[in-house]
Formats: structure tokens, C-alpha cells, sequence
């Protein structure tokens, strides 16, 4: 983690109540946008110049979202799958029942990412706010191992790249269903795996401006050219408890209520009059 940057602290706005969720059980993607779900199309961050975004690349199956990332090895031929989600989520809670896979032989430097986000305006942007789990199964980033990371982000230059923010890691395998969950308040965020908290962020690495919960898998530099082959995670579902801070338990047992009284789906949480770029 680098020093963060001197800028004035600017108060986080505390947005209404609500309740987001989702069981990904649409008949098919044009359900799932119709139910609000931007399906990202086209180039950008983080896609390697060259790769793209398309929304073939997702697909639902017996109640799971399923994120397939193709490639070669090269970036012209390197297809990426993201999912956003309005952009109106802040102060609160959010978790996610996610399926990361492990490809064994495999070096591919792929990452399977649950996070939530706010567009980045310019370099350094003040007002960006971002956080964020990461599955790097295959290693990456300049380094062999298998890890996940949980991160809050201060701000960011994309181009050359220089990032401020604070990262909790778990090295190893999470091949398998994991509980994802990140608490965003006014002064913190906390991550948690499986109910283990691994993290806890402060400073200007909390969000202070309205996110988009999001899913994306993409593919990092370092991949090898050669034949055609494709990666895949899955998302069971997502909870979203706006204004409270609830355990990775209590979220867990909302969802399976939720299920249980036959709600696939329950968006309560306001609209924040913004626009979900989908594209970070």
C-alpha cells in the first residue's frame, strides 16, 4: 500500500434505507437488464488494450450468473464479461455467494472480482470510491501465488499506473463457494471471507460517493499465446442492506429468508439520479 495523498476529507453523504437483492433466476440476459443490470459491451479499464467486453460473455443457468473470460493469450483476441448494477449503494452492507475456480496448470493471469464502484472523473480523481474483492487464482500482477484480495480505495492514475489504497490479503486457494461481504461506513469498511474479517480500512480509502455493485472477470498482462481457452466463476446471489451494518451471518440468513418466501428478486434502495458507466 502507498501513502495516501493530501486532499481535503470530504464527508460522506449518507444516502436512504433499503434492501437490494438478487438471485440471478431471469429466464435469460434480456430479463436481466430489463430487472436493471447494465451488461457491459466495448473496451476500458481494466480490459488490456485490445481485449473487449461483451455480454455473450455472461449467462444464467438454474439460478447462477455465470462470467466467462476467453483468450488466446493475446489481447486482440481476449473477450471479458462485467456486470453493473445502478449505481446508488454506499453507506451499508453487501454480500455476495460466489463460486471461484482454480484452473490447475494453468498461468493465465485471470481475475474474478466482486466489488462496488463509482466512475474515476480524471487522475487522482478525490471522489472516486471503490471497494473491492479480487481472486487472482493463477497468480498475477508480478507475482506467482494464488491469493484473494479485499481492497479500499483512495484514488488511482490508470495511465501510467500508481494506486492508493489499502489492501488486506489471504494467500492460497478459495477454489469453491465462498461469502463475500464488505461493510462501507462513514469512517470504515471492514471485508470479510466466510465470515472471517480480514480487513479493516479507514481514512480517505472509504467510499464517499455512491457505487455500483458490480462482477467482472478479466484478464491481467502475462498470458502466454496459444490456443483458445476459457475461465469461468459463477454468483449464487447478492444482498444489499443500504444504511446498516449487519454480520456476514445475519446477510447470509436475509438471503435465505428471502429465498424461502419465493423473492428472486427485491430492489427498495432509491435511485441516486446517476448513470452506471460500467467501466472500471
Amino acid at each position: 500500500m502507498k501513502a495516501a495523498l493530501v486532499l481535503l476529507v470530504v464527508a460522506t453523504p449518507v444516502l436512504a434505507g433499503g434492501e437490494f437483492f438478487d438471485d440471478f433466476s431471469q429466464k435469460d440476459l434480456d430479463a436481466l437488464r430489463a430487472s436493471g443490470w447494465v451488461l457491459r459491451d466495448g473496451s476500458g479499464h481494466p480490459g488490456l488494450a485490445g481485449s473487449r467486453f461483451s455480454p455473450g460473455q455472461l449467462s444464467l443457468d438454474a439460478g447462477l450468473l455465470k462470467l466467462k473470460l476467453t483468450t488466446d493469450g493475446t489481447n486482440a483476441n481476449t473477450t471479458l464479461a462485467q456486470l453493473c448494477a445502478p449505481r446508488k449503494f454506499l453507506v451499508g452492507t453487501t454480500t455476495a455467494r460466489v463460486r471461484l475456480r482454480d484452473t490447475p496448470g494453468s498461468r493465465d493471469p485471470v481475475i474474478q472480482s466482486f466489488f462496488l464502484a463509482g466512475p474515476l472523473k480524471h487522475d487522482y480523481d478525490p471522489d472516486f470510491s471503490e471497494v473491492d474483492f479480487e481472486y487472482l487464482p493463477h497468480g498475477g500482477w508480478g507475482e506467482p501465488e494464488t491469493r484473494l484480495y479485499g481492497v479500499s480505495w483512495h484514488t488511482v492514475r490508470i495511465d501510467p499506473w500508481e494506486s492508493f489504497n489499502q489492501a488486506s490479503i489471504l494467500q492460497g486457494s478459495f477454489d469453491g463457494w465462498q461469502l463475500l461481504t464488505v461493510q462501507v461506513e462513514a469512517t470504515r469498511t471492514r471485508h470479510y471471507v466466510n465470515g472471517r474479517l480480514i480487513g479493516e480500512h479507514t481514512g480517505r480509502n472509504v467510499p464517499s460517493q455512491p457505487m455500483a455493485i458490480s462482477f467482472n472477470h478479466w484478464l491481467s498482462a502475462g498470458a502466454v499465446a496459444g490456443s483458445q481457452r476459457d475461465y469461468e466463476f459463477d454468483v449464487d446471489w447478492v444482498l444489499h442492506e443500504a444504511g446498516r451494518t449487519l454480520s456476514p451471518t445475519a446477510m447470509q440468513a436475509r438471503a435465505a429468508q428471502l429465498r424461502k418466501e419465493g423473492v428472486a428478486r427485491r430492489d427498495t434502495v432509491p435511485d441516486a439520479g446517476l448513470t452506471s458507466e460500467c467501466n472500471l
